[in-house]
């Protein structure tokens, strides 16, 4: 499961969904696998904005990364220079390339904030299905 996943998930539990705390997922005993992929700048250029940079920053730091930068990169600061018609990528792209989509958490839990309750990730799966009593 991609780190950039947990930027998008929250608690499914019914008395979460009105709490700021069941956002973000927190990560338990999660050990992490890096896949390397090909940098795309445009990609993040373009998911700069949809990211919930706080949150993002909390996650990293709960599973020891490289911190981020304080403040959301923006598209300038994902280009160190042009070589001709060519951009190459900055250090920071480099950075944000490799937390959001080469690391992945591949077992583990993700807790939420709120309630507690454990969601388990196997094989780099999350199972977000609820048992009966707690839909």
């Amino acid at each position: 499961m991609k780190l950039l996943t947990l930027n998008f998930l929250t608690c499914a539990i019914k008395s979460c969904k009105s709490s700021p705390a069941s956002f973000p997922l927190h990560p338990r005993d999660a050990t992490l696998e890096i896949i390397e992929s090909d940098l795309n700048l445009a990609f993040l250029r373009n998911i700069l904005p949809r990211l919930m940079w706080s949150e993002l920053c909390t996650i990293t730091r709960e599973l020891g990364l490289p911190a981020l930068p304080e403040t959301v990169p923006t598209g300038e600061d994902m280009v160190e220079k042009k070589e001709g018609e060519e951009e190459v990528a900055s250090q920071t792209a480099k950075d944000l390339h490799r937390v959001l989509l080469e690391t992945g958490i591949r077992e583990g839990g993700l807790v939420c904030g709120n309630c507690g309750h454990e969601y388990k990730v196997l094989e780099g799966v999350g199972n977000f299905l609820l048992p009966g009593h707690l839909v």
